[in-house]
């Protein structure tokens, strides 16, 4: 009997850790839109490294549970401009995942090319990685 209560309380303890962590990262990658607007390649690179350390979480695992706004975050940085944060995404997705199509099914290429965005140094970044 006690060591059905031990088994119990183990796999509780254990469900509730799990529950808690998922919302840690949810806090962790609050502000990465406002960040990637901002164009801060500081700030994105030190929440990147921090949300690694502490969650053995990289980019890849989570860049495509981030929406800002409908748009992917290097989508975001398109959008606004933002050369150094929309660089520095290019450039830590692995190339397999940048040929993906994201989750309205266009390729970053594809969307780049709809949205006349061509001209954009991000665009330039992307191009040279696939």
């Amino acid at each position: 009997m006690l060591k059905i209560v031990k088994t119990s309380l183990v796999i509780a303890a254990t469900l509730g850790v799990s529950g808690m962590a998922q919302a840690d990262v949810n806090e962790a990658l609050a502000n990465i839109c406002t960040i990637v607007q901002a164009d801060d390649k500081g700030e994105l690179r030190k929440k990147m490294r921090a949300v690694e350390s502490d969650y053995r979480l990289k980019l890849r695992d989570y860049y495509s549970g981030v929406s800002c706004g409908g748009n992917s975050l290097i989508r975001t940085a398109l959008l606004n401009n933002a050369v150094e944060a929309g660089s520095l995404l290019v450039k830590k997705m692995p190339k397999s995942d940048l040929a993906a199509p994201e989750a309205d099914g266009k390729t970053l290429q594809a969307w780049v090319a709809e949205n006349g965005l061509q001209d954009s140094p991000i665009a330039a970044v992307i191009n040279d990685r696939l």
